[in-house]
């Protein structure tokens, strides 16, 4: 007999093992290229430390003011990889070519009133009461890393096209060469090397704003001469800014640049209000959310192949592997995070111990850390749901959610534990542990929503069809 027999599915296992694999092909480079990005600054804290105490404090006031000054630009141009993504998949090649040039455009603009912000940053400074040696240094930081700005978005903007097209390694080994050109430039330019003079903290922006442009013009260089890229146009002619394009990536990336923003500066308004709790305070506080961050970027990274997986699936028209790919990839995240907060458990001596030996700061530290293993899943489960619904190009209302839980609920718990109930630097962390945790719970349900929502829709489209 030679009967055909219907298409039998793959089964369920084989299905979340290939899906597994292929956000781990994705994630990966991500996750050591975000890893390779954090260094840079642990790379400018320790050189600067052995220099004085001025350069150090100038050098971790300016890139505490540098991060969130950028961070609405660095949201904002995440939106490129939902848009290629789609249209990727969609293969709409034209169209991508379009948006990656709009998205350089963009990063241009963007760029203008960044610099002029933090080369205007002195009044800003006179605020914080800072000693005239140290914001000297710190003005002189961020007055030589401004000019980086324009480099460092169009970077952005190649790295997040590559990224929607599934072309993740070259982050991670443009991340080593802008590491190796940090230690260099910081070795050079702040210690007075090969002939230049010594800078101090000030050597340490200009070498940040070098580390940009390198990293800018070696993901162009990559970009230009992969010959496969050739059928999306994107260098073959200069366009004017077209509002239709900006507009897009506008109406997406706007509510990331704010999410994001919110974020960072919840953190730092938490690390300032340690401050009035004592030294000790706010040095465990920095040593645990400094083991935190290093393990968020692991899921961050992952998070970004969870919106190229759901991106491209949705623009090939199938909601159905779009849903998919979210799920798996959230559970990935997650059971990440349930590794990092089992290590934060088990081995919390350790850990603290790589940053103090101090007797009356570990235990502390220990106390806050072992809080860090508790938000580990929370947070594991809110960049990555909240990366599934970048992948369906919703953003705005994550946006929303985002600030109720981090600072409706979050800061404002951890404000009221901490201070008013003197629980202290265990009660503000409270308050983020509870932020956390309803950003995650609500982004999931957000995500459940849609797309059972549009399937639906789908369902009811389609059965019209067949009347």
């Amino acid at each position: 007999m030679n009967r055909s027999e219907p298409h039998q599915p793959p089964p369920l296992k084989s299905r979340i093992t290939a899906e597994v694999s292929q956000i781990f092909r994705l994630g990966y480079p991500l996750i050591i290229a975000n890893l390779l990005q954090m260094s840079m600054s642990f790379v400018d804290t320790v050189m600067a430390g052995n220099l004085s105490t001025n350069d150090l404090a100038a050098v971790a006031i300016g890139s505490s003011i540098l991060t969130p000054v950028f961070m609405l630009g660095v949201g904002i141009l995440m939106a490129v990889t939902p848009i290629v993504a789609q249209h990727f998949g969609a293969e709409e090649r034209d169209i991508i070519g379009i948006s990656v040039r709009q998205s350089l455009w963009l990063a241009v603009l963007m760029a203008i009133p960044t610099i002029l912000l933090l080369r205007n940053a002195y009044p800003v400074l006179t605020l914080l009461d800072l000693d005239p040696e140290v914001a000297r240094l710190t003005e002189g930081y961020l007055k030589a890393a401004a000019w980086g700005i324009p480099g460092f978005f169009s970077f952005l903007a190649l790295k997040h096209f590559n990224e929607a097209v599934s072309v993740t390694r070259p982050a991670m080994f443009i991340g080593v060469i802008g590491l190796f050109f940090n230690i260099l430039g910081n070795y050079t330019l702040m210690f007075g090397k090969f002939g230049f003079p010594a800078l101090g903290a000030v050597g340490t922006g200009w070498a940040t704003m070098i580390v940009m442009w390198v990293m800018c013009i070696s993901m162009l260089a990559y970009t230009w001469q992969r010959k496969d890229y050739a059928i999306f146009g994107i260098f073959d002619t200069l366009r004017l800014p077209d509002p239709q394009y900006m507009k897009e990536l506008l109406r997406l990336g706007f509510p990331i640049g704010i999410t994001l923003t919110m974020e960072v500066s919840m953190f730092a308004v938490v690390a300032l209000i340690m401050g009035m709790l004592g030294t000790t305070a706010v040095a465990a506080h920095q040593i645990a959310l400094n083991l935190a961050s290093i393990t968020f970027m692991m899921a961050f990274g992952l998070s970004s192949a969870i919106t190229i997986r759901v991106g491209q699936n949705l623009g090939r028209g199938s909601l159905v592997n779009a849903t998919f790919s979210g799920y798996v990839g959230i559970g990935m995240a997650t059971a990440l995070m349930c590794c990092t907060a089992a290590l934060f458990f088990l081995f919390p001596d350790m850990l603290i111990g790589i940053y103090t030996d101090d007797p009356e700061l570990t235990p502390l530290a220990v106390q806050l850390l072992f809080m860090a293993a508790v938000f580990q899943i929370s947070d594991g489960l809110q960049v990555s749901g909240s990366a599934a619904l970048r992948g369906l190009k919703d953003t705005k209302i994550p946006m929303i959610v985002n600030l109720i839980a981090y600072w409706i609920i979050g800061f404002s718990s951890g404000y009221v534990l901490g201070i008013h109930l003197e629980y202290g630097p265990k009660g503000l962390w409270a308050g983020l542990i509870l932020g956390l945790t309803t950003a995650a719970v609500l982004h999931n349900l957000r995500f459940r929503y849609l797309t059972r929502n549009r399937s639906r829709k789908e369902l009811m489209a389609n059965a019209d069809e067949t009347l």
